[in-house]
């Protein structure tokens, strides 16, 4: 949008200068009646811009970018004294000003670029409450000389001292007391610690945000390209990933306090309502790492080496009804998730801690859903015993599709019948009639044999999972295709991208702020934080 630059001189064709009561031409509004804007009688009259703010429109009103807020920073009584209308006049100054830009814009072209107009709009009122805010963040002088310290101490008040904010309002700046221990030799900010900013320069409102782009855009540049667009604030790409870490490294300390806290419990509380079906499914993905992380790891690369983690993700869900043909259907919003980068022991006490949280104990029906994986099935055993097991049926379609292609690489309607003529005993349980056909194929080569008598032990060894007619019968879902897809959306999405390398650390704060988000559990989150 062009703007008038209307010097002070020839080009305010009025009486006298703004600054003692009259207005420009330039600044009058072209849509009133006569171009003139009216009197308390008419329409809107906007009071006369000051001296000292022409002075500054005409060095900086080159587009529709708000006046800066020093001009705000006052706002206090003679006794320094925060006042509700010092804010409302600062407020008020603020779109002052860019409205007499905005009908200046309009009387040279005689049109309204909506979007400039919206866009500083929102930059203005973000500065007039990021000045606003600054003085309800100027502490008075405290009452109180002393504060106890956590040493045992006595913290002596030694002065106020400023710090510089970040809020989704802009940047501000707040004032508190600083106190001085000479026991422990540590100062301290109380405000910072009931504000949540210790140790930060951003607010909690601010960090908030990161953390949301930062996890759910495809990259941490991208989040700080959308804090820009979307929130109008300026925050460099290491902030987001810094910040996105932060927070999510705390998330992943409290659910392992709540762990601690489960499995201290000598006996689960069966309180509440009974859950018709329970339902808890595991799976792993993995994810590419810097080489410091993968150094030791044999991987299943030609080489041997290793060029991802495994992220073991589990979820759990329920199950009250069928549909009209008598499928099962997954409770709407019922599905939770959890899940890192470690071990099989120490995730089958997340995946423990989890269940229990969601009333593992009332479910009448309890139901564990997975891939072959010998961790799956040993993770199973040993904290959910008495569940009933189910083998994925499609994972394990899959396997005879995979000794399909070796049996007949080439040819594919060959691959194709061979599959159909064993994938029945599969979907109807028969899986030792299953198993003994594959035992009585006859091939010469010593490879394939060996491909054979693996799968022939695979259909064996979970033949008890695999009664897929009794399961249907019983209502259960007998896909694992809810944690399956979450391996795509919660891990794939974001963390396996073209070029990207992850710590451990910085993978795990992002999946725990995923999982958190994907179990409807941020906005509980912050609200913990504020308590």
């Amino acid at each position: 949008m062009s703007l008038c630059q209307a010097p002070r001189s020839r080009a305010h064709t009025t009486d006298s200068c703004p600054a003692q009561g009259a207005w420009p031409v330039c600044c009058r509004d072209p849509f009133q009646p006569g171009g003139v804007p009216q009197s308390a009688g008419g329409s809107l009259r906007i009071p006369p811009l000051s001296g000292a703010q022409c002075r500054a429109r005409d060095h900086q009103r080159k587009d529709l970018r708000p006046p800066t807020a020093g001009a705000g920073a006052r706002g206090l009584d003679g006794a320094g004294k925060k006042t509700a209308v010092a804010i409302h006049q600062e407020v008020a100054r603020e779109i002052d000003a860019l409205l007499r830009v905005i009908f200046t814009a309009r009387h040279k072209t005689g049109a309204l670029d909506l979007e400039a107009v919206e866009m500083a709009l929102r930059a203005a009122l973000q500065q007039a409450g990021a000045a606003g805010l600054s003085q309800l963040l100027r502490q008075e002088s405290p009452a109180k000389p002393y504060l106890p310290c956590s040493c045992g101490g006595q913290a002596r008040y030694k002065g106020m001292r400023t710090k510089p904010l970040l809020t989704v309002l802009g940047r501000a700046k707040m004032q508190r007391a600083y106190y001085w221990c000479s026991r422990c030799r540590q100062g301290q900010f109380s405000a910072d610690t009931a504000l949540d900013v210790e140790n930060t320069e951003l607010s909690p409102g601010v960090r908030r945000m990161l953390t949301l782009v930062g996890s759910e855009c495809s990259s941490f540049e991208r989040g700080r390209e959308q804090m820009k667009l979307l929130a109008g604030l300026e925050v460099t790409t290491k902030a987001v990933e810094r910040t996105t870490e932060s927070i999510g490294a705390d998330i992943a300390r409290r659910e392992q306090d709540t762990i601690q806290q489960a499995l201290q419990r000598e006996l689960p509380i069966a309180v509440g309502q009974a859950i018709p079906v329970m339902y808890v499914q595991m799976d792993g993905t993995g994810v590419p790492m810097v080489s410091k992380e993968l150094e030791g790891r044999t991987g299943k690369g030609s080489n041997g080496r290793a060029h991802t983690r495994e992220v073991k993700l589990g979820c759990v869900f329920t199950q009250t009804a069928r549909d009209a043909e008598g499928w099962p259907v997954r409770d709407e919003d019922s599905t939770t998730y959890t899940g890192a980068i470690e071990t099989a022991d120490e995730f089958s006490r997340r995946l423990y801690s989890e269940a229990q949280q969601r009333g593992w104990d009332r479910a009448q029906k309890k139901v564990v859903v997975g891939d072959g994986a010998e961790w799956i099935w040993n993770l199973a055993q040993g904290q959910f015993p008495g569940a009933i097991e189910i083998v994925d049926l499609y994972h394990a379609r899959q396997h005879l599709w995979d000794l399909s292609s070796k049996l007949h690489p080439s040819d594919v309607a060959a691959k194709r019948r061979w599959v159909m003529s064993h994938q029945h005993f599969l979907d109807d349980g028969k899986i030792e009639p299953l198993a003994n056909r594959l035992r009585a194929l006859g091939t010469e080569r010593l490879e394939l044999a060996k491909d054979v008598e693996i799968e022939a032990n695979y259909f064996e060894r979970n033949a008890a999972r695999m009664r897929y007619p009794k399961f249907r019968k019983q209502g259960l879902f007998v896909g694992s295709g809810v944690i399956e897809a979450a391996c795509k959306t919660l891990i794939a999405t974001r963390l396996k991208r073209s070029g990207m390398f992850w710590t451990v650390r910085g993978a795990n704060a992002v999946i725990a702020v995923r999982c958190c988000r994907h179990s409807r559990e941020f906005d509980n989150y912050w609200e913990s934080r504020r308590a």
